[in-house]
């Protein structure tokens, strides 16, 4: 389980981050939304240490983040390019990752193979550097690369951008089997509405560093999303009042 409390940032003397709780269940597919600037890159560098609270705090599976580093074996994510090394080839890369997380060269050959029909015959073999993949490919490297090692926690900054439609759709099948099968806790920011409520069971929406909205997914939420971000009242009624362990997913 990942729990936020009390958590802030300040830039400046402009706060960008202001959540007072939030509590995200293991194996939940978990949405984050919003407009620029809204927070959510924000709170996935704090989660994975890569800036610090003002305040407050985040736990990763009851570890306090910013105070220990055992999370780190069981969390991976892919936030941009700039997590990759672009001076390896993609199979480079891929075994470079898997000796960070205990895997031999055996382990990623086999673990690829279920990844060929997302690579489509762009990514292996090809004899290229990872800096001269293109965009969309980069990323399918960086999303593969983040789930070796069956981490319990998946951070994926809008993994659906720079794919072609068919990869999107790879993807959303990939990122459902996740929680389904393996109990991997996947969060997903995007600025698609339409992806992001047709893979995440819950949905936050952020709005200068607060949430919002907190929603459990149903054949309503686009709609409701989509009232919301033109500008006018969303309806409320798949918000609950509170978040607890063991219940539904539901906001304070």
């Amino acid at each position: 389980m990942i729990t936020a409390t009390n958590l802030s940032k300040v830039y400046n003397g402009t706060k960008v981050l202001d959540i007072d709780h939030l509590e995200i269940p293991q194996g939940q597919n978990f949405g984050l939304v919003g407009n620029n600037g809204a927070g959510k890159t924000t709170f996935f560098s704090m989660l994975l240490d890569l800036i610090r609270p003002t305040s407050g705090s985040i736990f990763n599976h009851e570890i306090t983040v910013n105070e220990s580093e055992d999370w780190k074996p069981f969390t991976s994510s892919f936030i941009d390019e700039s997590f990759l090394i672009g001076y390896l080839t993609p199979e480079e890369y891929f075994h470079f990752v898997g000796e960070l997380r205990n895997q031999n060269r055996a382990d990623i050959q086999s673990f690829l193979k279920q990844f060929e029909e997302f690579f489509n015959g762009e990514v292996i073999g090809r004899s290229k550097y990872l800096r001269d993949l293109s965009k969309g490919n980069q990323k399918k490297v960086g999303i593969v690369a983040a789930l070796i090692g069956e981490p319990k926690v998946v951070i994926l900054d809008e993994p659906f951008a720079n794919l072609d439609p068919s990869t999107q759709i790879k993807l959303k099948k990939i990122i459902k089997e996740l929680s389904e099968f393996s109990g991997t806790t996947v969060l997903v920011s995007s600025h698609d509405l339409i992806h992001v409520t047709e893979v995440c069971e819950r949905i936050v929406v952020l709005d200068k560093g607060a949430i919002v909205r907190d929603i459990k997914t149903s054949e309503a939420t686009l709609k409701e999303l989509e009232t919301y971000f033109s500008g006018n009242t969303a309806p409320q009624e798949n918000i609950e009042p509170v978040i607890k362990e063991d219940t539904e997913n539901t906001v304070e």
